[in-house]
Formats: C-alpha cells, structure tokens, sequence
C-alpha cells in the first residue's frame, strides 16, 4: 500500500466517525459544548485572526474571494466552507488548497478523545452528543492552528448566532444575501433570519453587508450600532459600478470603501459573482484598513483573474456546453435565470434536476421553468433527495408532461441531455436543484478526466 493510499483510507475512516453523528442539516440551536470542546482544547480559533462569513446565498463564494485576496497579499490563509463538493477535506483549506489527508488525520487524533470527554459530559447532562457539524468546526480550527494559518475566513454552517463558527470572533464580520431558507431552524420571515444571523457581529469588529432586504438591514445596523466601529453596505459604501459579460466571464470595475478598482478580469459568471466579489472587496479593505486603505491594483487583478467557485455557474464542457450550478433555494433559482440570458445568452436549456426534500421544490422549478426547455428529473447520491418517481410527479405539474423525463441515476440523466440537444441549436445542458447533486457530477467528471488522462 502506497503512502498515499494509506492517509487516504486513515482519512476516510475520520469522515466515516464523523458520519455517525448527528447530520448537519439537523443543526442544534446551542452553542456551549462546542465551545466546551475548544476550552478544552486551548482555544485554537483563538490563535489566528478571522473574517466571519454568513447570508443565504453566496457566502461561499465570498468567502473565496475573501480568501484568494488575502493570499495575494502574502498572507497565510485557512478557508473553512460547507458543504463540500466531492470530498470532505474541501472544507478546509490551507493556502487555497484542501487540507492533506495526513494533517486532517493528525489533527482529528488530537482531539478525538476531548470529543469523547465531552460527548461523556452532555450525556451525563441529559444532553445529545456532539453533532458533526460540532466537532467538524473543532477539528477545523485545530487543524488551522496546527498549519498554522495567519488568518482564517470562516463560513458559517447555518445561521449564526448558535452556529458552532460562532465560538470565534471575527474581525470583520460579513452578509452575503440574506432570504428565506432553513426556516424550520432560522426563522419564518427575513427579519427573525437576520437577527440569528447577526449573532456573528462582535465588539469592536467591522461590519459589510451585501444589498439586503429593507427588513434585514434594519437588524443588522441595529446590531452593528451596538457593538461595531463601522458598518459599510452595497450600494451606499461600495458597488459594481460596471459589468460586461464575456466568454470566459466577465470585466468589472467597482467603487469600494476605500477607492475604485477597474477593468477587471473576473473568470466566473453571473452578476451576482460581481457582487460577491464587490463584498470581498469591502470585506478586506476593513480588514487590513479599517475600510480606508486602498489595496494595490496588481493585488486585486491578481486575484481576481485566478479566482474560481467550483460548482457556481460552472462551465465544465463547451461541447456541449454544460453548466453546472448550485442553486437550491428561490434566490438561488433566480440569480441562475438571470445568469442564463445576462451571461449564456439565453441558450435551449436542457436541465437535470434534484431537490432535497426541506426545500421549497415547487417554487424552484416554477423559477427556472420560463428559461427550460427539457427537464430530466434524477436523484443525487444524498439520502436527503427527493425520490426521482417523486420529484417527477411535482414536475410534470409545472412543466407539463411532455417536457419531463426521469433518470435516476444522474450519470444517466447526463447522457440522456445529451441525447436531447439539438444538432446545430445554441444549447446547453445544465445541472442545478441541489449542492449534492453538483458534487456528484463533478465526481464523474473527474473519473472521466482521470480514464482521458
């Protein structure tokens, strides 16, 4: 056995043991034994600086960008996002590439047996053990101090102020969009969302906000009102002052709080990127300047042209074109709509779907129904997705029957769009409706680029 066959297997073993708790879609609203768990560890988020990351939709792109400008900068950096796409170690990233299989072992032998000692505790407490998310956050923060990382830009799982990341105290704290979603955990109207989001806003810290709700900005300047020196937000503080599409993405310039950056090179697609990135921006001009340091053109060009978000608006093939898009939620579903005219320009769209079972399926397929001409209805590889014969059923109800197929299995469904474009025709496959189903495809492309190889 190879080296590297046996860390890969040791790290297995470790994803494995952390699948036997608690799902994170069913995320406790507590936050005490996580932080039991980092007192007894020495408190390792504590040895680094941090960006906190939260909203809806796009915080994991902006946290990518977040992360790709520090680096220019020179800066070691740890990225902590979820879910991840193909393999756990995604999640955490040292210098803009996934954790090694040895160091997220060593680190999970560290601290596997204070989780044992506090899963004892709850259990004495009348208390569920740790939950995955618990003891991922732990094991992320442990692994950053080991590397060790000058900063780490921190996503949070869900919500805020009891997610697990909220054991740390960012710096800079940071909203991406903020909409409806997760309600059974967050909150049935955008305001109730806001203020568990804004949990993440400490004393002293800076505040930037994307464009948000009127609701939602109201909670959160309130709360940076009380404990923050400054709150900067899209549209008044900064913006994407220009955006022009092209084949591999887009230019932009944009105004921020601490001067203007033009004519840049973004290799992503979609508006929305533009404003992630605008945030980004915002986001480490605070941090490094308190908002009134301008960083260096080559810095930000740099980034910016090296920058990707894998499974956002992914392009993975030109012929045909397939585009391979996260989208799970109304807001998500409308910023793709969007995406497809501004960017692709409005191509006969062929789409595999699957939606997990806690979200909104109808209104999703509602959304993209106008842009749509054929929809394969499949199921990802989640135990959490909606059954295909299903998921079908409810399509058939908004596309019409002679517009729906079903394919179980997603390799299927791929080859079944394929079938389905017009020779000749501006067309294109897209896969979109669930992150696992992304992740599962992108697993097959991989196999497929590794039997080319």
């Amino acid at each position: 056995m190879s080296e590297e066959t046996y860390w890969a297997e040791q790290a297995a073993q470790v994803e494995a043991a952390l699948l036997t708790r608690v799902p994170e879609n069913k995320i406790r609203p507590r936050l005490e034994p996580t932080r039991r768990l980092t007192e007894l560890l020495g408190d390792p988020q504590k040895i680094y600086r941090i960006i906190h990351v939260t909203g809806t939709n796009g915080k994991t792109s902006t946290t990518r960008f977040i992360e790709r400008l520090l680096r220019e900068h020179g800066l070691r950096t740890g990225r902590f996002t979820s879910p991840h796409l193909v393999k756990l170690n995604e999640r955490l990233a040292i210098d803009g590439e996934p954790v090694s299989d040895e160091s997220l072992v060593a680190a999970w032998q560290d601290i596997a047996p204070i989780v044992e000692i506090v899963d004892a505790e709850l259990e004495v407490a009348g208390e569920g053990p740790l939950t995955f998310f618990e003891v991922l956050a732990v094991l992320g923060f442990a692994v950053f101090a080991d590397a060790p990382v000058d900063v780490l830009v921190l996503e949070v799982g869900m919500g805020g102020e009891w997610d697990s990341t909220n054991v740390a105290d960012g710096d800079v704290a940071v909203f991406a969009p903020i909409d409806l979603d997760h309600m059974d955990r967050l909150g049935n109207t955008i305001a109730e969302i806001a203020k568990t989001k804004s949990g993440i806003i400490k004393p002293g810290s800076i505040v930037v906000s994307a464009a948000q709700p009127a609701e939602a900005l109201e909670i959160l300047k309130a709360k940076a009102a009380e404990t923050s020196e400054f709150f900067g937000s899209y549209g008044a503080d900064f913006e994407v002052l220009e955006s022009q599409p092209d084949l591999l993405g887009q230019r932009v310039s944009i105004r921020s709080l601490a001067g203007e950056y033009s004519d840049l090179n973004l290799p992503v697609h979609g508006f929305y990127q533009a404003q992630n990135a605008a945030l980004a921006v915002a986001a480490v001009e605070a941090f490094l300047g308190g908002g009134k340091q301008r960083i260096m053109d080559d810095v930000v060009r740099a980034a910016f042209a090296d920058f990707s978000s894998p499974g956002r608006l992914q392009v993975v093939s030109r012929e045909p074109l397939t585009i391979l898009d996260a989208a799970h939620n109304p807001s998500g579903a409308r910023s793709l709509v969007e995406a497809l005219s501004a960017n692709f320009g409005s191509p006969r769209v062929t789409a595999v779907v699957s939606i997990l079972a806690d979200k909104n399926a109808r209104e999703f397929l509602e959304i993209i129904e106008p842009v749509v001409a054929n929809l394969i209805v499949t199921q990802s590889g989640s135990a959490r997705a909606i059954g295909a014969a299903e998921l079908a059923e409810l399509a058939v109800e908004v596309f019409g029957a002679d517009r729906v197929a079903v394919q179980a299995n997603p390799q299927w469904a791929l080859a079944e769009a394929a079938l389905q474009l017009e020779v000749g025709a501006k067309a294109a496959i897209l896969v979109t409706g669930s992150i696992t189903l992304v992740g599962d495809v992108l697993a097959l492309k991989q196999i497929e680029a590794e039997q080319d190889a």
